[in-house]
C-alpha cells in the first residue's frame, strides 16, 4: 500500500481476452514512483487456480457492460494471470475499471461460514497479500501498460474486491485506480467489511456490489 508518483514512461499497452499467464504483484494498492523495472513476459510465473470461473454476462452494468458471477480463484499470498491484458479502458476518469479486463474475482477460501477466522480477523489480510516483488511487476508490466496510465499520473494498484472482503490476488481483481491518495474507496471497503462482519449484509452481496461499482455499493446495499 505504499504511496509513491508514477513517473517513468510505460510499456506500450496491452489487450484485454483469455489466456492463463502468470508472473507477480505486491498488496492491494501500490502508487507508484520512479524507473520501471523492465517488463515481464506477457505469460510469466506463477498461476491461478480457477476454482469456477464467471458465468454467462447476464446482469448490465453501468454505461452497458454486463456482470456475471465472481470468479473463484485461489492464490493467497501470491499474484495470478487468469487472463491476459490488452487494451484496457477505465471508467469515472480512472476510478472505476474496465468490467471487460477487470470484472473481480474472489478467493474460495473465504465463505459466509467462515468469516470469523478470516475477513473478521485482525492480521487476515497481511497473510494473503502477496510480497511487493510480485506486485510490483504486475503493476508495471501488465495492468499499467493495459490501461495506458500516462506518465507522471498519481494512481494505485487496486483490488476491486478487497482484500478484507475476500478477494483475490488475480490479474481479475487488479486495476490502476488513478486519483487521490488514499482514495475514497478505502472508506468503503471498511464501511463493507463491517458491514459483513456485523451481519448486517451477506458477504456475497458486498462482494458483488463492489465488483460492479464501489462508488454505489453502499447505497445498493443498503448502508448509504
Amino acid at each position: 500500500m505504499g504511496n509513491r508518483l508514477l513517473r517513468a514512461p510505460l510499456p506500450a499497452a496491452l489487450t484485454c481476452l483469455a489466456v492463463v499467464g502468470a508472473s507477480a504483484v505486491t498488496g492491494c494498492k501500490v502508487v507508484v514512483s520512479g524507473p520501471a523495472p523492465a517488463a515481464p513476459a506477457a505469460q510469466a510465473t506463477g498461476h491461478a487456480t480457477v476454482v469456477a470461473t464467471s458465468a454467462p454476462a447476464s446482469s448490465p452494468l453501468p454505461g452497458g457492460h454486463r456482470h456475471g458471477r465472481l470468479a473463484r480463484i485461489a492464490d493467497e499470498g501470491r499474484v495470478t494471470y487468469s487472463v491476459q491484458l490488452t487494451r484496457c479502458q477505465a471508467r469515472a476518469g480512472g476510478q472505476l475499471p474496465d468490467p471487460r479486463c477487470t470484472p473481480g474475482s474472489v478467493d474460495p477460501a473465504v465463505n459466509q461460514a467462515n468469516i470469523g477466522s478470516t475477513i473478521c480477523r485482525s492480521g487476515y489480510t497481511g497473510k494473503v497479500r502477496p510480497p511487493e516483488s510480485e506486485t510490483s511487476r504486475a503493476k508495471f508490466g501488465v495492468a499499467y501498460p493495459a490501461y495506458r496510465i500516462p506518465d507522471g499520473a498519481r494512481s494505485e494498484l487496486d483490488h476491486l474486491v478487497s482484500l478484507e472482503l475476500g478477494g483475490s490476488n488475480d490479474i481479475t481483481n487488479l486495476w490502476p485506480e488513478v486519483g487521490s491518495v488514499p482514495n475514497p474507496k478505502d472508506k468503503v471497503e471498511n464501511a463493507l467489511n463491517r458491514a459483513v462482519c456485523g451481519g448486517r449484509v451477506s458477504l456475497a452481496a458486498a462482494q458483488r456490489a463492489i465488483a460492479t461499482n464501489w462508488m454505489t455499493a453502499e447505497t445498493q446495499l443498503g448502508l448509504g
